[in-house]
């Protein structure tokens, strides 16, 4: 197979599930022998500034003419005139994780300029990968790329370590996300504190650095309740640190106004953890049914529902996780993943 370059906004680093995505695929990629060159852009992304644009520009000039090119979406969508400028003799795909304007919190006019942005990228590409059938279907509903030129990759999982047994003390609830709007986090806040009566600790671990507006607003939220000592911001962990968490949990909760796929649920359910979460976008379909309970999304009563619930009643803890190690069985691995998107890469 031909060498593979592979573009992303800033650093591949970063600890959310688009960027653990790009990295698990160009792993897979490299375990199967084929080379990869990773392109980590300069610049400001979405709303992309001059260095973002120069950054792509001489990229894009410098790939080898016989290579595949990958551009996440979070690059290409923001730069359509770029992308268009060096398509018309290069085949490239771009990978969309979910439609830049469904991000949580745009103004109307960012939302419809995003929007316009990424139609006129995604006109451009050769091909085009989504995350989630969900985002299939919703990049055919706003008209941004037609069903045959889109292919579902979904995302894999990574072997975990086994939980610890359960233990007396606090029932443990763990939150994987980033602190950015659209993960829901003041909403859980406010759910956490109608049932604050119940024994329950509760971690917050994501990156409190990419919006830190709303971190200080997640802290304000926390404080407000009087849950300083029950609700704990741990920052970004590295797998390791994470597969800990995941370990000691006895529920995993995720509020999210919406996502395009929703990988934290699949890794839940890789280590057989009963869940609450709500339906905003993909989670719908990625939430394995009798898992745990999900709920409308923005709704705080629904939400504190299903957490007294699960927190309160062991016997219906246990039957749901009990379902979330079944759908464990039908997960795929990521070489396997890696493997799919090769194959698009080679059509």
């Amino acid at each position: 197979m031909k060498p593979v370059t592979f573009m992303v906004a800033g650093a591949l680093d970063q600890p959310t599930g688009g960027y653990l995505y790009d990295r698990a695929i160009i792993d897979g990629l490299r375990a199967d022998g084929i080379a990869v060159n990773i392109v980590e852009l300069e610049g400001a992304f979405p709303l992309a500034d001059t260095t973002a644009r120069t950054a792509l520009d001489d990229a894009l000039t410098a790939c080898s003419s016989d290579a595949s090119i990958v551009i996440d979406g979070l690059a290409a969508c923001a730069l359509p005139d770029v992308v268009a400028l060096h398509a018309a003799n290069r085949a490239i795909v771009i990978l969309v994780h979910h439609p830049l304007c469904d991000e949580t919190g745009l103004a109307a006019d960012t939302r419809d300029h995003l929007l316009e942005l990424e139609r006129r990228a995604l006109a451009c590409a050769a091909h085009v990968v989504v995350t989630s059938h969900f985002t299939a279907h919703r990049l055919v509903a706003l008209n941004l790329a037609a069903e045959g030129d889109i292919t579902v990759v979904e995302p894999g999982v990574h072997p975990v370590m086994q939980p610890q047994a359960a233990s007396e003390g606090p029932c443990r609830l763990l939150c994987v996300a980033s602190l950015t709007p659209r993960k829901g986090h003041r909403l859980l806040v406010e759910a956490l504190a109608q049932v604050a009566e119940l024994d329950w600790l509760c971690d917050f671990v994501g990156d409190d650095r990419r919006d830190a507006e709303e971190a200080r607003a997640i802290g304000e939220a926390i404080a407000r309740q009087g849950l300083e000592e029950r609700v704990r911001l741990c920052g970004a962990q590295d797998q390791q640190a994470l597969d800990g968490y995941y370990a000691r949990a006895d529920i995993f909760v995720l509020a999210s106004w919406y996502e395009g796929y929703g990988m934290v649920i699949d890794e839940a359910v890789a280590h057989g953890l009963p869940i609450v979460t709500t339906t905003g976008g993909a989670l719908a379909d990625t939430f394995p049914t009798g898992a745990g309970m999900a709920v409308a999304p923005g709704d705080a009563a629904a939400l504190a529902g299903a957490l007294r619930t699960l927190i309160a009643d062991s016997e219906q803890r246990g039957c749901a996780a009990a379902a979330s190690r079944a759908a464990r069985e039908r997960q795929r691995d990521w070489p396997t993943v890696a493997r799919q998107f090769a194959a698009v890469l080679s059509s």
